[in-house]
């Protein structure tokens, strides 16, 4: 059986993407699991692993595409342009663009099916959005590129999952942007996500409230009478088994969160706050409702620690591990719910 191809794409490449990948790459294990393709510049692979020297006897193999990957090294398509500056650790526009170029042919290789699973390092949000890029982050362009209906930014880590219902939304626009169809389909995203790609029989969901208290029975907002609770309970006729909502401040402090299968916050910090204090060196950021799998470490750039050796690769390795694992068990519940009499007549 032939070994998953995970496509990797470099992020910023003045940030801590390369450090991450050449450190999570060097362990042996990953190249016994699957076949890694590095989206980027073999110069810029070349410059950061001279900065880690326990990393120098990795085998690479540069490419044209990822189907001419070799099965047992570290194959880069250069897809980046060598001549590009490489400034570890500043903010430029050679190297956010270089993240773009890298996503974007990744992206065009897996459309082609030349890799099963995709995992991307970061980039800075705001360099990045210009003209060439008109999207808030990797969930929103890739939910376009893909043409899903939505999509569901879901933090994983080993013991707890946390998804949010706005993304990249400033907080002046979250209240407005809570409506009850958003609500219901980011739980039909997660509990659909749950079964298909983490193998979780019957899903049991928190939903966390939008304001302080719940809103304290419409005191401090009507948000949760109005909008979530009536969400819950169509979601719940759908035979969705949510709860909630869920007053935030003391969710996480009581551990409420081990109690369920996935957690549902309304917005960006209300879920990657506790999130990554909980599992930073480990937590995975999965974009679940896609028809292809992509994973991506929970970090940013960093660029305060990029090129000092110094960045850990804990969540890349997680990301990888999660990509192979939500591909294999893809595969294993799609067999087991296959319709056999369309089978036989598509046959």
């Amino acid at each position: 059986m032939s070994k998953i191809v995970v496509g990797i794409t470099q992020g910023d490449t003045n940030g801590i993407g390369y450090e991450v990948i050449i450190k999570t790459l060097s362990d042996a294990r990953v190249l016994e699991m699957c076949t890694p393709v590095v989206y980027g510049s073999s110069k810029a692979f070349g410059f950061y692993r001279k900065q880690i020297p326990e990393t120098e006897n990795i085998n690479t193999n540069v490419v044209a595409s990822a189907r001419d990957a070799h099965p047992k090294r570290v194959n880069i398509v250069n897809c980046v342009d060598d001549n590009a500056q490489i400034s570890p650790g500043h903010l430029t526009k050679s190297g956010s663009q270089a993240a773009i170029t890298a996503l974007k042919c990744a992206v065009g290789e897996m459309k082609k099916g030349y890799i099963d699973v995709l995992v991307t390092a970061p980039f800075n949000k705001r360099a990045v959005s210009d003209e060439t890029f008109r999207f808030p982050g990797h969930t929103e362009y890739l939910v376009s590129e893909f043409g899903a209906k939505d999509g569901l930014m879901f933090l994983c880590s080993d013991k707890m999952r946390v998804g949010v219902a706005t993304n990249h939304l400033a907080i002046s626009k979250v209240s407005a942007a809570i409506t009850e169809e958003r609500i219901l389909s980011k739980l039909r995203l997660m509990n659909e996500s749950l079964k298909r790609d983490f193998g979780v029989v019957k899903p049991k969901l928190a939903v966390l409230g939008l304001n302080p208290h719940s809103g304290d029975r419409g005191l401090l907002g009507d948000e949760e009478i109005k909008v979530i609770i009536p969400a819950i309970e169509k979601a719940n006729k759908e035979n969705i088994l949510a709860f909630g909502p869920f007053s935030p401040d003391g969710f996480f402090s009581i551990n409420m969160q081990y109690r369920f299968d996935a957690v549902l916050a309304m917005y960006h910090d209300q879920g990657l706050i506790p999130f990554k204090s909980l599992a930073f060196d480990s937590g995975v950021n999965y974009t679940a409702g896609l028809p292809i799998v992509r994973t991506s470490p929970d970090h940013g750039t960093a660029f305060d620690l990029a090129g000092e050796n110094k960045a850990n690769p804990q969540s890349m390795l997680s990301a990888i591990y999660m990509a192979v694992d939500i591909y294999r068990n893809r595969k294993r519940y799609d067999q087991m719910n296959a319709d056999p009499v369309k089978e036989e007549t598509e046959a």
